[in-house]
């Protein structure tokens, strides 16, 4: 004991001693009901499964788009007939012969089918790229195709058939040395029965389901998303400067607190 503070030495009492500090108290788990630890938080469950897929529903998107294009043939044989020009023919006592040795009516009557099915085959693709976004792939192509194979003999048989039964009629009643025209037709396409019951088309029948699927191909390679629909556009905000996340400098230390000892120097 020093005699000089008489005080300073003799023990506190042991209500008097300080208390330890209390533990800091874990943010994660007050924000969790009851304090849970983290392993006793509920399982959200399964993340939500993709749509499934409705065969059914395709294939019914498939033949409707099909039939609906195939129906817009007639159109388009309309057309035809009104642009293509007929050829002049001559009646004799075996039947009907072109007026000219070489007639270039016939010809014209094919380039203007190619033309117009390869113009129907491109706004067949655009449209149904368009309009069928969420059908976009395998689906709108196979339709597309399918639907302009059909479109293309129903617009040449429409297109043949204007003014054909007065062609008929005239090659029964007119007499001989007559001269009148045949309406337009194809001589550079036409249709194949396979086992009688299958028609497969070709030549210049062709085109319009060619168009289609070149432009629909081509439409798919230059699309932005990889799966071909319209996907949602991320959020500027994510990528502006401010949330970057650049460090933040170095806090100054704290001055020293009055009357605290200086640290050794040297």
């Amino acid at each position: 004991m020093n005699p000089d503070s008489p005080e300073s030495d003799r023990p506190a009492p042991r209500g008097d001693e300080p208390s330890a500090p209390p533990a800091p108290a874990d943010p994660v788990s007050e924000q969790r009901p009851g304090g849970a630890p983290p392993d006793a938080v509920a399982d959200p469950g399964p993340l939500p499964a993709d749509e499934p897929r409705r065969p059914a529903r395709t294939a019914a998107t498939v033949v409707g788009v099909a039939l609906a294009l195939a129906v817009l043939g007639a159109p388009l044989g309309l057309l035809w007939a009104a642009l293509a020009p007929d050829t002049p023919v001559l009646k004799t006592d075996q039947g009907a012969i072109y007026a000219d040795p070489q007639p270039e009516q016939p010809i014209a009557a094919d380039g203007w089918f190619s033309l117009l099915g390869l113009a129907f085959g491109v706004l067949a693709a655009l449209t149904l790229w368009f309009v069928l976004r969420r059908r976009r792939g395998p689906v709108g192509l196979l339709a597309g195709v399918l639907g302009a194979l059909a479109a293309a003999p129903v617009a040449w048989q429409v297109g043949r058939r204007v003014g054909l039964g007065t062609f008929d009629r005239l090659l029964d009643t007119a007499p001989a040395g007559q001269a009148f025209t045949k309406p337009a037709d194809l001589r550079a396409g036409g249709v194949d029965w396979v086992l009688g019951v299958l028609p497969v088309p070709h030549g210049n029948l062709l085109l319009p389901a060619f168009g289609a699927a070149v432009t629909y191909t081509l439409l798919a390679g230059w699309s932005r998303w990889p799966s071909l629909r319209p996907e949602p556009m991320p959020d500027p905000a994510a990528f502006s400067w401010a949330s970057a996340g650049t460090p933040a400098p170095p806090a100054a230390p704290e001055p020293p607190a009055p009357g605290a000892a200086e640290p050794p120097r040297g």
